[in-house]
């Protein structure tokens, strides 16, 4: 059976300072199964990343998904501009 992971993850963290990954290669069989992934900024950026660790939600996401802030990064930049309107 043939085996087509998908060609573009986004990782659930920063990896080597990218999140945005698209597939280049794959090998293994059963547990040992992997796949290779460059960095879309940086393709000669590469991950070599074990299957099951691909599949894992906490870690991984198929496709190219978008990076949302966490909250305190937006109310620290909603801060920032209210102090920078305040001085002029």
């Amino acid at each position: 059976m043939a085996w087509f992971p998908a060609k573009a993850w986004t990782s659930q963290r920063a990896v080597g300072g990218y999140r945005h990954f698209q597939l280049v290669t794959q090998g293994g069989k059963g547990e040992q199964r992997w796949v290779e992934l460059s960095a879309v900024l940086d393709p000669g950026h590469r991950e070599r990343v074990l299957w099951r660790d691909l599949n894992d939600a906490d870690l991984w996401c198929s496709g190219w998904q978008q990076i949302v802030e966490n909250d305190d990064d937006v109310v620290n930049h909603q801060h920032d501009v209210k102090s920078a309107e305040a001085v002029e």
